[in-house]
C-alpha cells in the first residue's frame, strides 16, 4: 500500500487571494487588507489566536511575494525551493513592512507580540532578555489508499510515519550530556541583534544561536547538537465508514516536535477503483446480466451488493439498460446520518448460438408474432433487439 509523506503549506499566491502574474502593487495592497482584517486587536478575545495564526501566514507570503529572488525562487519550485534555500527567520529578513503597517492606529501590544514569534521588531520594541521564538512542529501529510470495500466497512490501519522527534539523548538540548549550552556570544542571551536604519528599528533573529540565546559548545553525539533525530513510527488510524477519495483526516500532535508542542498528521485518503462497482458520492451503480428470456418473462435475479447478494424483482419486458434502484444498499454517509442506494443497469444477454430445438421454438415464436424469420441470421437479430 503506497503511503508519501510532505509537510502541508498553503500556496503563498493563494492566501495572499492574489494572482501569479499580479504586480508588487496588488501584492501589497492585497496584504495591507488581510493585515487589517486579521489584527488581533479587531477579533474577539476568542478568536485572537485564531487571527494571530493568519497574520503569521499572510506575513509569511508577503515576505516571500515581495521579494523578486524569493519570488523568482517560488515560482520555479514552490515551497521546496523556499525551504532549502531559506530558515524560517531568512524569510522574513530583508521584508519591508513599515510602509504597509504603520498607520493602522491600533495598539502596539498584540501587534509587537506577533512580529516579535516571527523574529521582527517592527516599532523597536524590542524583545524579552533570553527569550526565543518558540515554534509548534510541522504538521504532516501522509496519503494512504483504501479498497471500496474497507471505505464502506471502515478499517483501522496501521501506518509508518516518518518524523522528527526529541532527541532522547540529550533530551532536546542538543548538548553532550554531562555539559550544558552556553550563552550566545553575539546576542548576549537576548535570541535577537537589533538593525537600525533612520527612524526605522528591526530586531533580527540572532543568527549565531538562532534565537534561543545559547549556542552547543559539545554537541550530543546521537543528534549532532540538533536536539532532534528522525525516527518512523507505527502509527495506528482509524478510518470512519464512508469515507472518499480526498477526505482527509486529522490525527492531533502526531507530527514533528516543536518547541511550543507537536504539529498533526493529516491522513489523505484515496479509494481505489472497485471492479464491479462504480461510486458517486454515497451511491453505488452495478451492471448485472440476464438472459433474454428472463427480461421476456420477468423473474427475480440475484444481484451483488457490499453486504452480500439479494434477490432483486425484474418485471416482464424489461429492457437492455433499465436501471433498477435498491435502497440503502450503497455507501454509508461519514456523518453516520444514512446508506445511499444501490442502482443496478440491466444487461440483456443473447445467446451466441442456439440448439436446434431452441432455434424452431423461437421460429415458431417469430411466426405467431407475424415476423418473417430468416433463419440463417435469426440470432443476429435477437442481439439487435437487445442492444
Amino acid at each position: 500500500m503506497p503511503e508519501r509523506t510532505q509537510t502541508m503549506k498553503r500556496d503563498y499566491y493563494e492566501i495572499l487571494g492574489v494572482e501569479k502574474s499580479d504586480p508588487l502593487d496588488k501584492i501589497k495592497k492585497a496584504y495591507r487588507s488581510l493585515a487589517l482584517q486579521h489584527h488581533p486587536d479587531r477579533v474577539p478575545a476568542d478568536k485572537k489566536k485564531e487571527a494571530e495564526e493568519k497574520f503569521k501566514e499572510i506575513s509569511e507570503a508577503y515576505a516571500v511575494l515581495s521579494d523578486s529572488k524569493k519570488r523568482a525562487l517560488y515560482d520555479q519550485y514552490g515551497h521546496a525551493g523556499i525551504d532549502q534555500q531559506y530558515t524560517h527567520e531568512d524569510i522574513f529578513r530583508g521584508a519591508d513592512f513599515s510602509d504597509i503597517l504603520r498607520g493602522f492606529g491600533f495598539g502596539g501590544g498584540s501587534f509587537d507580540d506577533i512580529f516579535s514569534d516571527l523574529g521582527f521588531d517592527i516599532f523597536g520594541g524590542g524583545r524579552r532578555a533570553g527569550s526565543s521564538r518558540r515554534q509548534r512542529g510541522r504538521d504532516i501529510q501522509i496519503e494512504v489508499d483504501i479498497t471500496l470495500e474497507e471505505a464502506f466497512s471502515g478499517i483501522e490501519k496501521t501506518l509508518k510515519v516518518p518524523r522528527y522527534e526529541t532527541c532522547n539523548t540529550c533530551s532536546g538540548s542538543g548538548a553532550k550530556p554531562g555539559t550544558k549550552r552556553s550563552k550566545c556570544s553575539q546576542c548576549k542571551g537576548q535570541g535577537q541583534v537589533l538593525l537600525s536604519s533612520g527612524f526605522f528599528r528591526m530586531s533580527q533573529t540572532c543568527p549565531q544561536c538562532s534565537g534561543e540565546g545559547t549556542v552547543v559548545t559539545q554537541p550530543c553525539v546521537k543528534c549532532n547538537g540538533q536536539g532532534r533525530n528522525k525516527v518512523t513510527r507505527k502509527i495506528q488510524v482509524k478510518i470512519p465508514p464512508g469515507v472518499d477519495s480526498n477526505s482527509h483526516l486529522r490525527i492531533r500532535a502526531e507530527g514533528e516536535v516543536g518547541v511550543a508542542g507537536k504539529g498533526d498528521l493529516y491522513v489523505l485518503i484515496g479509494v481505489k477503483p472497485h471492479q464491479a462497482f462504480k461510486r458517486d458520492g454515497s451511491d453505488l451503480y452495478i451492471e448485472s446480466m440476464i438472459s433474454f428470456t428472463k427480461a421476456s418473462l420477468g423473474g427475480e435475479i440475484e444481484v451483488p451488493t457490499l453486504e452480500g447478494k439479494v434477490k432483486m424483482k425484474v418485471p416482464a419486458g424489461t429492457q437492455s439498460g433499465k436501471v433498477f434502484r435498491i435502497r440503502g444498499k450503497g455507501m454509508p454517509d461519514l456523518r453516520g446520518y444514512s446508506k445511499g442506494d444501490e442502482f443496478v443497469v440491466v444487461k440483456v444477454r443473447v445467446p451466441t448460438s442456439l440448439t436446434s430445438k431452441q432455434k424452431k421454438i423461437l421460429e415458431e415464436f417469430a411466426q405467431v408474432s407475424g415476423e418473417e424469420v430468416d433463419s440463417a441470421s435469426f440470432t443476429d437479430k435477437i442481439k439487435r433487439a437487445f442492444k
